[in-house]
């Protein structure tokens, strides 16, 4: 598998480089510091696949996989990075993986195999239709969570916690950002709460407040007077 490393450190390029080459089905074709440069150099050598830093001096590596995106034949995209508050922007733009640094050799492999088990075509359809996912916290590390898990999301202090189906966990995006990000698969019950709207199905008073019936879960988050007519609209529209 042809590969490309983008990262404006030289030390991390070089590290990156190393942990490749214990990959004997691995062929680095180019490095780039910044993403003008990546872009180049991508036409030039055609990767399958881009391992590609976040924050460089003048084009990004969210602008550049942006651009990638968009060609007939793009590459998958990793993203390897210090930094997770990009993780929503990240698979905004169809990124394959989102690796933190520093990067352990096991998740890199990890990201490496999924990468080699695409076929082109598989790999385009990853890139222009990724399932939308969020980045969470738990006993394991940072991990994808799919947004299709998610029953609601709740503000509790300085994060957010996403309920699923296996649980809860932690993330570091805003209710905001989330709503901003993803307000076709959620709806506002809530200054503290986001409930998915494929999971809504009902309403109910409750003395003098409103409850969300969910589908699969037996939480029932209030819903404030405010988005009371939105939450009612949103379940007039699923019918």
């Amino acid at each position: 598998m042809r590969v490309m490393i983008v990262d404006d450190e030289a030390p991390a390029r070089k590290r990156l480089r190393r942990m490749l080459e214990l990959q004997p089905e691995i062929e680095i074709v180019a490095e780039a510091s910044h993403g003008a440069q990546a872009l180049d150099l991508a036409k030039q050598y055609s990767p399958a696949l881009v391992l590609m830093d976040i924050q460089m001096p003048g084009m990004n590596g969210l602008d550049a996989a942006r651009q990638m995106a968009a060609w007939d034949h793009p590459p998958a995209v990793v993203f390897c990075t210090a930094y997770d508050e990009h993780a929503l922007a990240a698979f905004e733009v169809a990124a394959l993986d989102y690796l933190l640094k520093p990067i352990e050799q096991a998740k890199l492999e990890k990201a490496l195999q999924r990468a080699e088990k695409l076929t082109q075509h598989k790999i385009d359809e990853a890139v222009t239709a990724v399932s939308p996912h969020v980045l969470v916290s738990t006993a394991q590390g940072v991990e994808r969570l799919a947004l299709a898990d998610v029953y609601y999301f709740k503000a509790e202090q300085k994060y957010v916690v996403a309920v699923h189906s296996g649980g809860e966990a932690l993330l570091r995006e805003s209710l905001q950002q989330l709503e901003q990000a993803w307000g076709q698969y959620l709806i506002r019950a809530h200054r503290n709460t986001l409930i998915a709207r494929d999971c809504l199905r009902g309403v109910v008073r409750d003395g003098a407040r409103y409850r969300a019936l969910l589908r699969g879960i037996e939480d029932e988050p209030v819903i404030s007077r405010r988005h009371l007519q939105e939450v009612k609209a949103a379940l007039a529209d699923a019918g």
